[in-house]
């Protein structure tokens, strides 16, 4: 089985929307695919658990299937966002200075596609 996760950086949700719909796409074609929230897209989190989000029931859907890994520890709290986002229950996450590092997740076999 091939294993890709998806390391999202871009705070615009109109790219964002992407990594949601390619995670849920991977899972339901029973390919591993995990998310990885990082730099600005961090603060899409408290926005997109607001049931009149645009991405809400995407974001909904991939939060059932458990496809986010985490969300960058130094970002979401130098963006601010860091108790919203552990409040939506998804992991800060950071080895590396504080943020998710690329080369752990290549040791495990992943593929790593940014956005």
């Amino acid at each position: 089985m091939s294993k890709t996760v998806l390391f999202a950086f871009r705070g615009d949700p109109m790219c964002f929307v992407h990594v949601l719909l390619n995670a849920l796409e991977l899972a339901e074609n029973d390919m591993e695919g995990r998310i990885v929230v990082e730099g600005d897209a961090v603060k899409l989190i408290p926005e997109m658990s607001k049931t009149d989000h645009f991405l809400h029931q995407l974001y909904t859907k991939v939060r059932e299937k458990n496809l986010i890994i985490g969300a960058c520890k130094a970002c979401s709290t130098k963006l601010g966002v860091a108790e919203a986002v552990k409040a939506e229950g998804v992991e800060l996450i950071g080895s590396m200075a504080g943020h998710p590092a690329v080369g752990e997740y290549l040791r495990q076999g992943y593929t790593v596609l940014t956005f």
